[in-house]
């Protein structure tokens, strides 16, 4: 079987699918409101058919790792039939979800029905008022819910994402780290990086290592150890913690050695890096009913130009915003 397998070795069987670049929240670092994106037609974006196209002949070339993102995917019109359909491609020996948890409770039946046990929830402070500023609307509530609803019908690993921002929400850090002890969630906390037209000023970012000073109030972390399928997270633990700590660090030490991931867009981009702007379009082939041999080669195409390492620091942010490409 010919493998997706880049210049620098790297074995790349995971794929992000981004399937809408609409979101019902307007988060700070993503889609701030006083920022007008164009969102893309109906007949821009990938219809679920192609999608699945797509992945079938992913798997061909050895992805073995799908996760759905958006915008948020739980606002896409039938997405539980498409979930349904990922589910049964044997090939598929992980398949995931990404989501701001706004609708998550309205759809926790049909996301276990598709097989998805582990999810991705994006909760950036405890505090109903704090989340109204970051997030743009007042879902607080309905998102913890939906988390406490995921707990309770038995999903895991539940990984809480907590992007840093200095002067916004770090003042919570310990709190939301405390949840790991009454609750088994891996509470992830992301290097701040900036993406499009984001208006956070590189000054809001906040590293790893400050923030693991700040939670050493709390307790010794003691480091867990790294299993195969592992993401890019540094996994802890605090002592008689049920649930776990990580640190997701694009800046402060990139994870970009050991990457295995492409990305599809909305749009039907492939892109090798989520931190560069370059794409390889297979959209087009696929309209212009390209064989999946064909198609096959853009997707090699892109194995063989996936860069050895982001360059975000010395470029300073990449244009795409983050609703197209998916997290």
């Amino acid at each position: 079987m010919t493998e997706l397998i880049d210049p620098h070795c790297r074995k790349l069987n995971y794929l992000r699918i981004s399937i809408t670049d609409r979101c019902n929240l307007r988060c700070l670092y993503c889609a701030p409101p006083n920022l007008q994106i164009p969102k893309l037609s109906h007949s821009d974006i990938l219809s679920y058919e192609e999608i699945l196209r797509l992945v079938r002949i992913g798997v061909s070339l050895g992805i073995s790792k799908v996760r759905i993102t958006g915008g948020e995917p739980l606002i896409r019109k039938d997405i539980g039939n498409f979930l349904a359909e990922l589910g049964r491609i044997r090939e598929i020996s992980d398949l995931s979800l990404t989501t701001n948890g706004v609708l998550l409770r309205d759809h926790l039946e049909s996301i276990r029905a598709a097989g998805i046990r582990r999810l991705n929830i994006s909760l950036d402070t405890l505090k109903p008022e704090r989340f109204k500023q970051i997030a743009g609307h007042d879902y607080f509530r309905q998102v913890w819910d939906g988390i406490l609803a995921a707990y309770h019908a038995g999903f895991s690993p539940i990984k809480i994402n907590i992007v840093a921002m200095r002067g916004i929400n770090d003042d919570e850090f310990a709190d939301i780290a405390r949840l790991c002890f009454s609750y088994p969630f891996h509470i992830r906390f992301i290097e701040y990086m900036p993406m499009g037209n984001s208006p956070l000023e590189t000054a809001r970012q906040i590293l790893a290592p400050e923030i693991m000073n700040i939670l050493s109030a709390i307790g010794e972390l003691v480091p867990v150890e790294r299993k195969q399928h592992d993401g890019p997270a540094e996994r802890y633990r605090f002592k008689e913690a049920i649930g776990e700590i990580g640190f997701i660090r694009p800046l402060s030490h990139h994870f970009c050695a050991q990457c295995n991931r492409l990305r599809l867009t909305a749009s039907g981009q492939l892109r090798p890096c989520l931190l560069s702007d370059a794409q390889h379009d297979l959209k087009t082939a696929l309209r212009n009913k390209s064989s999946d041999a064909e198609i096959s080669d853009i997707f090699l195409m892109a194995a063989r130009f996936k860069p050895h390492r982001h360059h975000l620091i010395e470029n300073d942010s990449v244009k795409s915003q983050m609703s197209l490409i998916g997290g």
